[in-house]
This record gives structure tokens, sequence and C-alpha cells, in this order.
């Protein structure tokens, strides 16, 4: 296992994680938890379905809506309870961190099911330099699915020392903790965002297959996790309607959805869990209009 300390090699981090988004600086928001409300259980007899993320799974500002808020009309919620714990601008690394995990932990109970996809902000910088403002991220995740650390010896949010694992490393996590509850956990890969090949008529929406969307698939199939494959799922959506018809399910620039492109997205969810068939953990729990979306064809 390879051991890096940010001390010698803060700048090769930094420029790795900004040759990943291709920006200068990670300024995507960071929501408020306070300000973010504490979603619970409707009925404890229930078991739950848990979502974590980030904000393309929950947000509610600026006219903006996560995929996870649109999934109740998929199923039966007499029968099982959807409890989306997502939350604005954190990474696999810092929903871990914040102690958010550890919450839901104390929650889950064996037959629950957890599903998770992160990776819009795994890119960001591991550890910025001061001064720190309101732009200031430490949020960014190892790229890949290994084993390899880096060790920070001054957290520049929390001011303590931590050691950065890679994104498959946090999503292996995830997946492991949750068995260990007698949960069921099902890893997605990151929503795509808005962003064509080209500008001609055959254009296809850039993936994450040979990285976030590859990393999330490895890590699941090496803990035994279910994987679906929203990046794919969703993107094959998008190109069959076109780039006017899709125009209408973003609140921003590309990243962040409507209600309208937040229920796209989750009906593309639910496509996917179709696509386990006998194996879907949630298939007892499935409204008529659940049980009728078309399951994912790879």
């Amino acid at each position: 296992m390879r051991h890096l300390t940010l001390i010698t090699l803060g700048l090769l981090t930094l420029c790795l994680a900004r040759a990943a988004t291709g920006a200068a600086s990670d300024d995507r928001p960071v929501e408020d938890a306070a300000k973010a409300g504490l979603v619970k259980k409707e009925r404890a007899e229930l078991p739950t379905l848990w979502v974590i993320g980030d904000s393309t799974v929950r947000v509610g500002t600026n006219g903006q809506r996560g995929w996870g808020d649109e999934l109740g009309p998929f199923f039966d919620t007499a029968k099982i309870n959807i409890v989306n714990r997502a939350i604005g601008g954190r990474s696999s690394r810092t929903f871990l961190t914040d102690g958010r995990w550890d919450a839901i932990l104390k929650e889950l109970r064996p037959g629950d099911v957890v599903i998770m996809q992160f990776g819009h902000n795994d890119a960001g910088p591991i550890n910025e330099k001061p001064p720190r403002d309101s732009k200031t991220r430490a949020r960014g995740t190892i790229r890949g699915n290994g084993d390899e650390t880096v060790f920070v010896e001054k957290n520049i949010i929390t001011g303590k020392p931590e050691t950065v694992h890679s994104y498959g490393w946090y999503i292996r996590n995830y997946v492991t903790t949750a068995k260990s509850k007698g949960a069921i956990p099902v890893v997605c890969s990151p929503v795509p965002r808005k962003s064509w090949d080209s500008e001609s008529a055959s254009a296809k929406i850039n993936r994450a297959s040979g990285s976030y969307g590859l990393w999330a698939r490895q890590a699941a199939e090496q803990s035994g996790a279910l994987f679906v494959d929203l990046n794919e799922i969703i993107a094959r959506g998008y190109e069959k309607l076109g780039r006017v018809a899709i125009e209408p399910f973003f609140a921003d620039k590309g990243t962040h959805t409507t209600r309208e492109g937040a229920a796209f997205n989750a009906r593309a969810v639910v496509s996917g869990l179709n696509s386990f068939k006998d194996d879907n953990p949630l298939a007892a729990y499935l409204s008529e209009e659940g049980g009728k979306v078309p399951a994912f064809v790879p």
C-alpha cells in the first residue's frame, strides 16, 4: 500500500484533482447541513429504502431537484419507507467523515436497502492550501479503486489529520458496513452531465465509463453489491430524446436537474433495479407504476 504525505506532494495531488475536473478550482457549493433537514422514517415497523449521495440525488434550492426525492411514485409507501439522506456538496469521503453514514448505520435493520451514488464531488481537491474562504474545499478522493492512501496532516476544513482513500475504497466501505447490519447495498454510477461529444445530430452524451462509472462498478463487484449503471442508462435516455427535449431537465448549465429531470432519473434507477429480475431486493415494494418500468437491457 502506498502512503503519500501532502506536505511533500500537496501540489501534485491538487493538480491531479483539478485536472480531473477540468477546472481551476472546485467551486461547486456545499449544502449547509443545518438547512438541509433530516429525513426520518415515517413508520418504524416498515423496512426502509435508504438513499445516500450528493446534490444530484437530493437538493431543494434554485429550482433544483435530485432523483432521490422523486422515487416515491415508483414504490408502495404503505410497505416501505423511503429515506433520502443525500446532501449537496458531499463526496464519498465527506459523507463518511461528516458522520452521516454512522448515523444511518445506527438505524439500519436487516432487510433494509441502501442505494448510493457518489462521484460528482470526488474529483475535487483533497486538501486546498490556506487561506480558507467560502470556496475552500477538502473533499476529493484518490482517483480509482485501489488501496493507496494520502495522509493529510491538517485538513483545512476540520483542522484535523486525516488519511484519505480512493473513491472505490469509500464505496466498498459503505457496502461492507451496510452488509454487516444485514442491509442490502446497491451501488449506482454517477448520473451524467448534459455534456455532448459534438454538435452533430448524432452526438453522444459523454460518459464516465472510464472513470467513476468504472470504479463504481469495480467496487460493487469486489464487495458483493448490486450495481446500477445509472450513468449509462440515463445517457442512453438523453440520446434517445435528443438535445432539445432534455433542456427542461436541467436547472443549471448541465449538472442539477429540475423536478422533471429528477423524475426521469428516478425512473432510470427503477429501470436498473428491474433489470435484476428475481434478484431485485425492492421488487415486493414497487407500486403499479414502478412495476411497469421496463428493465434496462445493457
